[in-house]
């Protein structure tokens, strides 16, 4: 097995080590400021979402596809041979607390895991895994993510007076490149199942109306069902997956939407000064689970194929071809705050800025809340028994 390959972008200047700078497609010296440019003009970073707004719907759209990254054949990936020329030799430390993988160059040895700020001390060595072919570069510098985790930290209701002190507090976040893969395919479906058409019916009932009892007539509904069976054709465009089970996946599906017309070909630099998470879910794991997402949207074709009021779907079966994945890093922000002994995680979008996390309740506030809602609600009771 190859040695893992090293990567250092010393300054040209001074010599000291480059750190990439998020949203400028540019390395820069933190001690004496010579920058070098990586790549053609600065990353966009999308809007933040507006408060309140409705959870972006799973992204699979074709619109969001960077069509300057090839894609590889899956068969290429669940076979991987000796020669393949789409893995690398990496090294990798993994916490025992949350299962993450860090990625390592040499000259890092341990550290704290960055999703839940345990102490990272076992060093799986090296490891032969598919290489990414694209990166997301950070577009929100590290000020920008830790204003976006403050204001969300401190909208959070019943949440313990420490987490308020931690968000005021000049606590660093943890820039980390998360691992995904992506899936395109091209299906065609055959279904059969049954159309519901509503129509109605007239029903008396007996009613009481003044006083006195009388027959009204009732408009009410019911379904006629027929037959339904036909095929649908979709294609499918970089079906996205979580390829790490370091979150849940609930926090990182909170993340999205990613523009993905943003991916970058790989290149190391984009790494510099930022952590790196090595993939954990196998590649073909994630192919089911982007199948699972696929046959979501493949049953919503055929309940609109199918058409009326309701829809039934006795069988569908779907053939799949053209089928290509990549493995992508996507740039995430993350802090870990502890309380009563146990760690709770936030995470930042690192283009868009969107926030997720868990979160601490305070007993002591609910239970305030709780007091002060009873002596309200008694007073109200003895004002309104007194008139």
């Amino acid at each position: 097995m190859a040695a893992p390959a090293e990567h250092r972008f010393p300054c040209a200047q001074c010599g000291a080590s480059l750190r990439f700078q998020p949203g400028q497609h540019s390395l820069v010296c933190d001690w004496c400021g010579h920058r070098q440019e990586i790549g053609p003009g600065p990353a966009r970073a999308p809007g933040l979402p507006r408060a309140g707004a409705n959870p972006p719907p799973l992204q699979w759209d074709a619109a969001h596809k960077a069509p300057e990254l090839a894609e590889i054949p899956l068969d290429q990936g669940l076979h991987l041979d000796a020669d393949s020329t789409i893995a690398q030799v990496v090294r990798t430390l993994s916490c025992p607390q949350c299962g993450a993988r860090v990625d390592l160059d040499e000259t890092h040895h341990a550290g704290a895991c960055p999703f839940c700020a345990s102490p990272v001390v076992t060093d799986t060595g090296a490891t032969r895994r598919i290489k990414p072919q694209g990166v997301l570069p950070f577009a929100l510098t590290h000020d920008q993510a830790r204003d976006a985790m403050t204001d969300w930290l401190g909208g959070l209701w019943f949440a313990p007076s420490g987490l308020t002190a931690y968000a005021r507090r000049d606590r660093r976040l943890t820039g980390v490149y998360s691992p995904f893969w992506t899936f395109d395919a091209a299906s065609r479906s055959r279904y059969r199942g049954q159309r519901g058409d509503v129509y109605y019916v007239t029903q008396w009932v007996t009613q009481t109306v003044n006083g006195r009892s009388q027959r009204v007539a009732r408009q009410v509904p019911r379904i006629r069902w027929s037959p339904a069976s036909g095929e649908v054709a979709r294609d499918f465009n970089d079906v996205l997956v979580l390829a790490s089970t370091a979150l849940p996946a609930r926090i990182t599906d909170a993340l999205v939407p990613w523009d993905l017309s943003q991916l970058s070909g790989y290149d190391p630099a984009f790494l510099s000064g930022f952590e790196a998470e090595g993939y954990t879910v196998p590649l073909a794991d994630g192919h089911e689970a982007a199948r699972a997402q696929m046959a979501q949207v493949i049953a919503t074709d055929v309940r609109r194929a199918i058409g009326g009021s309701q829809q039934r779907i006795d069988s569908l079966e779907s053939d799949f071809s053209a089928e290509t994945f990549k493995h992508i890093l996507l740039p995430v922000w993350t802090a870990a705050y502890r309380y009563n002994g146990k760690s709770y995680r936030f995470v930042v979008n690192g283009q868009s800025g969107r926030v997720a996390g868990e979160r601490p309740w305070s007993a002591w506030k609910i239970a305030a809340a709780v007091a002060v809602a009873l002596v309200a609600l008694t007073a109200i009771l003895y004002v309104t028994g007194s008139g």
